[in-house]
């Protein structure tokens, strides 16, 4: 008999635990080792989280927040809050304590899971003027004064679940499908953080359409790296534990690399800067070998990319072309997957578009990159890629149950049961972004005649020069920074006569490049102000973007000496760049370009 599909997370959560038992359900890193946790461990541990909140006064409504990096506790305490009927709203670790003050206040934060010490000083910073902030809770390091252990709190619960048999479960099975979930504040390019309202209902429809659009199964095994407080990462989570597939957690953004090697995952979700960075790692090894290595990647490249077009157009490949693409993946493919473990299935990309290039390179090597789009009103999928419906320079193709269409101004607008329930406490920007059951995501892109979304560009970043030209800015900036030489850059000329950039360069890559050309320079800011490296780098850009029209390319750049940060207010927690922001803070340097 076919069981019924979940309708809340509950329920899915249940439901998983019952027919996915298996010893190693979730892996973490403590002490250089890789401890297992079974589905056994992590189902025990939320119920009796979930009980002893409960007992502490959660109450069905009542708003959890988590302020903690990836690790299989973040996991747990999210269940825990669901199936008590409670609202979990995450934080990015990366906010600073008024930040953080801002979203515990607006939610009315009951209580508030941090990972550690640190994490714990930034909400003891603002505690005083949290008014509905009962108790801080911390999942590792001893608490001080005012904070309980998450351990002593899971113990609670253990003593309660013999008494009180059954309450755990009545409580999950209690929650209807169109009840809050989670409140989930967007970064925001402008403005104050929004309260993304999403629903069991909301979540459960995008986790059991991309169940149905993308084979992940019981014998995958993930690699959580992407923060948690990410809607794409929280959303692979609960599609994972619903499959029944295994969740290793990384230790850091940074050991990543050694991380998947470790672990050998299966599937990675990720945003583009990851694949940017791969890309940029492998080109700079490629550029510093021998002649011999850079002819031999330059033909392995060439035969991969064409194998590639034609597998995902489904043509017959060649045996010739066959029996080259086997000797390129001898010879240089394998050393290169090898790195990632030697068992990914898919790299799920989303958050940003990904260039063109860099997706090409990655299906030329094997690896196949599967883009996708979607926003955190909308839990988040709306569009995805599988294989055999890949296309390069698309977000793939709408997921079963979600329409989309484009508005007479090029706006994208979709509809589905995975759209939010409105922004918390929010009316007036609810209504301006949902008309008519449509929700107006504020992209601009287009829908060719399979079906295969292309983002163009946001809405309110169009620039408009001083000439009439409209300017996508995103698509050039992508272009640009797949350049090794460049890691970030903003596109600006907004009324002006034509399109700069404000280009932060890769700066090992161009030290070693300023040292062969005989640049002298005694720091980062010293090589920055070279008018040589300008030049430079302006070639780059150019040389990034050929097929662009004139008044698309950039006519000039302006090299800074750091990078965008999030505690300066630059970019956001998922790296989004606040373009008003840039452009206010960097005025003169921008205007420094258009002097005469």
């Amino acid at each position: 008999m076919t069981r019924p599909e979940p309708t809340t997370l509950n329920r899915m959560f249940l439901a998983s635990c019952r027919a996915h038992r298996k010893p190693d359900r979730m892996l973490v890193k403590r002490a250089g080792v890789w401890d297992r946790i079974s589905t056994d461990e992590v189902e025990t541990t939320v119920r009796r989280l979930s009980l002893g909140l409960q007992d502490l006064g959660l109450r069905p409504g009542d708003r959890v927040s988590i302020l903690s990096e990836n690790r299989p506790e973040w996991v747990m305490a999210d269940f825990a809050v669901l199936a008590a009927g409670g609202v979990t709203v995450p934080i990015y670790t990366s906010l600073l304590p008024e930040q953080v003050r801002y979203i515990l206040e607006d939610a009315g934060a009951k209580f508030v899971v941090c990972s550690d010490l640190e994490m714990w000083r930034k909400v003891e910073a603002v505690r005083g003027s949290l008014t509905a902030l009962e108790r801080v809770f911390l999942i590792e390091g001893d608490p001080p004064a005012g904070a309980s252990a998450l351990s002593d709190i899971v113990e609670m619960g253990r003593r309660l679940e013999a008494a009180e048999h059954g309450r755990f479960e009545r409580a999950a099975e209690a929650v209807r499908p169109g009840e809050l979930a989670s409140i989930i504040y967007t970064s925001g390019t402008t403005g104050s953080p929004k309260g993304v309202m999403l629903s069991h209902g909301n979540f459960v429809s995008n986790v059991r359409s991309l169940a149905e659009f993308i084979d992940f199964n019981e014998t995958d095994t993930g690699l959580s790296f992407l923060p948690l407080s990410h809607v794409l990462e929280r959303t692979a989570t609960f599609l994972l534990f619903h499959v029944g597939a295994g969740m290793a957690y990384a230790e850091s953004v940074e050991t990543v690399a050694a991380d998947m090697v470790e672990v050998r995952p299966t599937i990675v979700v990720s945003v583009p800067r990851l694949f940017e960075k791969i890309y940029t790692r492998i080109m700079d090894q490629v550029l510093a070998g021998s002649r011999l290595k850079r002819a031999v990647f330059v033909w392995a490249l060439a035969t991969g990319k064409k194998h590639a077009a034609r597998t995902i157009a489904g043509e017959p490949v060649p045996v010739h072309l066959a029996l080259k693409r086997a000797v390129a993946r001898k010879l240089v493919f394998s050393k290169i997957t090898a790195r990632t473990g030697g068992r990914i299935r898919y790299f799920i990309c989303g958050g940003a578009p990904l260039s063109r290039d860099i997706m090409e390179f990655f299906h030329a090597m094997g690896l196949k990159v599967m883009p996708g789009y979607g926003l955190t009103e909308t839990s988040p999928v709306l569009t995805g890629s599988r294989v055999g419906r890949v296309r390069y320079g698309t977000a793939g193709v709408a997921i079963p149950g979600i329409e989309l269409r484009i508005a007479e101004d090029g706006e994208i607008l979709a509809r589905g049961p995975n759209i939010m329930m409105g922004y918390y406490k929010n009316e007036a920007d609810t209504r301006e972004v949902l008309k008519d059951g449509w929700l107006h995501t504020g992209d601009i892109g287009r829908i060719d005649e399979d079906g295969f979304l292309a983002i163009t560009d946001r809405k309110k970043d169009i620039i408009v020069t001083s000439g009439g030209k409209n300017v996508a800015p995103q698509p050039i900036e992508s272009l640009i920074q797949a350049s090794p030489y460049i890691a970030s850059a903003v596109v600006v000329g907004s009324s002006r006569k034509f399109i700069s950039a404000l280009v932060v360069p890769e700066f090992g890559r161009l030290e070693a490049e300023a040292r062969e050309r005989g640049w002298a320079f005694a720091d980062r800011t010293a090589l920055s102000r070279r008018p040589e490296v300008a030049a430079f780098l302006l070639e780059e850009a150019n040389r990034m973007t050929p097929n662009l029209a004139s008044y698309e390319r950039v006519k000039k750049v302006a090299v800074l000496d750091r990078d965008f940060e999030i505690d300066l207010g630059e970019v956001t927690p998922t790296l989004k760049v606040r373009r008003n922001i840039v452009e206010k803070k960097y005025a003169g340097v921008i205007e420094s370009l258009y002097k005469e």
